[in-house]
């Protein structure tokens, strides 16, 4: 019998999640604040908290953040995105925007970028590269393909807009920071790329980086959900 894949193995932990109800997978149901550092609990307790399309506009507004909805959208087959809005910084917010601005995105995956960039992104740009991150540069969040093969692939998480491709970051001291780029190398940079992946990796059901495969070599996909997919 051949040995059973990596990908596999975190294909089939996200579909036996998917089938569960959250109050069913044990998951601390204490509140969670944008102002917590990221730890082994994060994940959980803000899936439970935004689980609620209220609820998560809530927990974005108490961030100091706002979620404006747009209209839902439906290209057939499993592309429909349903509850999605615009995650629309304060005036006054020091956090760095996503690039181009104001995707359409998931309310739980708004929550969970807005707390990444703060609490891993922000202080990761700070202690390793001496800079404070001005932009997050991004391939997008919503698209109706599958994964792999556009056409005959599984859904993609970034068909119902629950998903986004992080490629950079860019510096207050002029500084351009890339996936395809800098991920390779012991330099502060490839440091830097692997430190937000890692913090991601407890935050976000699936976090992928160029080391799970080539498809990836030039961005961290980011997504929300109930998995536990890290590479």
């Amino acid at each position: 019998m051949k040995p059973i894949s990596r990908s596999a193995v975190g294909a089939l932990a996200l579909i036996v999640a998917g089938c569960q109800p959250l109050s069913n997978l044990g998951f601390d149901r204490r509140p969670v604040y944008i102002t917590e550092p990221i730890d082994g609990s994060t994940r959980g307790r803000l899936l439970y908290a935004t689980q609620d399309p209220q609820a998560c506009a809530a927990w974005l507004t108490a961030a100091g953040l706002s979620f404006r909805p747009v209209a839902d959208r439906s290209e057939g087959g499993y592309c429909i995105v349903t509850g999605a809005g615009n995650l629309i910084d304060a005036p006054r917010s020091s956090d760095p925007p996503l690039s181009p601005p104001r995707p359409m995105m998931a309310c739980d995956l708004a929550a969970a970028v807005a707390l990444w960039r703060r609490q891993s992104v922000e202080p990761a740009a700070r202690e390793l590269l001496g800079a404070e991150v001005r932009r997050i540069d991004h391939l997008g969040v919503y698209a109706c393909r599958g994964v792999g093969d556009p056409v005959t692939g599984r859904p993609s998480a970034h068909a119902q807009a629950k998903a986004i491709d992080i490629a950079g970051f860019r510096l207050s001291n002029g500084k351009q920071i890339t996936v395809e780029r800098d991920w390779s190398g012991q330099g502060a940079e490839a440091k830097f790329l692997r430190r937000v992946r890692d913090d991601g990796c407890r935050l976000f059901g699936v976090m992928l980086s160029p080391d799970y495969n080539a498809a990836h070599a030039n961005h961290l996909h980011m997504e929300m959900g109930r998995g536990g997919l890290c590479s």
